[in-house]
């Protein structure tokens, strides 16, 4: 078979089973809106929990960045992109939640891809909460370390794996709020197991951290919990991009030396550290947003009871309507593309197979009346 015949191939079986993904180009966008070629729709599928992403104070702060700093970091972190806004912010999200050291990342990918290459060894192990995001998943199965899943949020089952000897080290992974099921993972009971075992425990807390906790300081801190390792990330609560690994003084040292993701990328640019000073300022303030959120998502669940579809236990922003099948969970996305509002379908290998869903999200951005124009949507919308 050519490369040419494999990738169609491919590209076919994906069609025909209902999972082929499309991009959209969007001419403006926001936590609560959305044009597409030339259609103006209400925005249910941001991860832009607090509405930021257009935060006048973030966006003056970038530019400000921009103008003083230039548009790029000219250089990895190692060479000469590191500056003294990149350091700055560092120390203030190590200081917000709670650790010895910050080290940024360009993305949330990278930072999980980073940290699970470069600690893991050949006779390690890693288990991991069967749900977690692909970014950790394909890291963990790169390594050289052993990787088991265990059963979604069931301490229980990781227990049994730690039961286990082993000669090298152990790595649990887990998130905060999970990403397509919008559920919390019972983080103090997966941390004392951790500890109890000699373990460290990783949490990826990308759609905790700014939407719960004190300050918006996230799940672990919400729970009560400090896990080894700590990824946050800024494309979401915080409106902008990024992510950030908290951790002591020799984790952070030894990543340094040995985390080729950030040896060899170019740094995220001051400009864009600039923004996410303003915006970690914006999250540590944004009690009232939290609190409009967290009305939007009540108010969300208690009008929702009566649809034919299942809504999936959340008290997050992330709010699954199960559908089932693939090309169901499509026609649905369309109708209620036709009645204006934008929100899309979630279908395997993202989700398992039978689970495809709408993945509704809800801001601090999205008044009353944006909810309710999707419920009557959804109601008009036929089983």
């Amino acid at each position: 078979m050519s490369w040419s015949q494999r990738l169609a191939q491919s590209l076919s079986a994906r069609r025909s089973c209902g999972q082929y993904r499309q991009r959209h180009a969007c001419q403006q966008g926001d936590a609560r809106s959305l044009r597409v070629a030339g259609q103006d729709y209400l925005n249910f599928s941001a991860n832009d929990y607090l509405g930021l992403s257009h935060d006048a104070r973030i966006i003056s702060a970038w530019q400000q960045g921009a103008a003083r700093y230039g548009v790029g970091a000219g250089g990895s972190a190692h060479v000469t992109g590191y500056r003294v806004p990149q350091q700055a912010l560092e120390n203030d999200l190590a200081d917000w939640l709670g650790y010895e050291r910050g080290l940024l990342f360009i993305s949330g990918f990278a930072a999980n891809q980073a940290v699970i290459a470069a600690m893991m060894a050949k006779n390690d192990r890693i288990f991991a909460d069967k749900l977690c995001h692909a970014s950790l998943l394909e890291a963990a199965s790169l390594s050289p370390a052993t990787l088991r899943r265990f059963a979604h949020n069931q301490p229980g089952a990781l227990a049994a794996l730690l039961e286990r000897e082993t000669s090298g080290e152990t790595l649990v992974v887990t998130e905060g709020i999970f990403s397509m099921d919008g559920d919390r993972a019972p983080l103090a009971q997966l941390h004392r197991l951790s500890q109890e075992s000699g373990s460290w425990l990783l949490v990826d807390d990308a759609h905790g951290s700014g939407v719960c906790g004190e300050q918006g300081r996230g799940s672990c801190w919400q729970q009560g919990v400090k896990p080894e390792l700590l990824i946050v990330t800024f494309g979401k609560a915080f409106g902008v991009s990024g992510a950030a690994l908290l951790c002591d003084d020799d984790t952070a040292e030894y990543l340094l030396q040995f985390a080729r993701h950030l040896i060899y990328s170019t740094a995220m640019p001051p400009a864009q550290v600039c923004a996410l000073q303003s915006a970690l300022h914006c999250v540590r303030q944004g009690d009232e947003l939290r609190q409009r959120l967290t009305d939007n998502i009540h108010y969300f669940r208690q009008q929702a009871q009566g649809l034919c579809w299942r809504l999936a236990a959340s008290d997050s922003p992330i709010q699954p309507l199960i559908i089932g099948e693939e090309q169901a969970a499509l026609r649905l996305s369309q109708r209620l593309r036709e009645r204006g509002c934008w929100v899309s379908a979630i279908r395997p290998p993202t989700v398992p197979p039978g689970t495809s869903r709408l993945r509704i999200t809800l801001s601090a951005a999205h008044q009353r009346d944006d909810i309710d124009r999707l419920l009557e949507a959804l109601h008009a919308a036929d089983c």
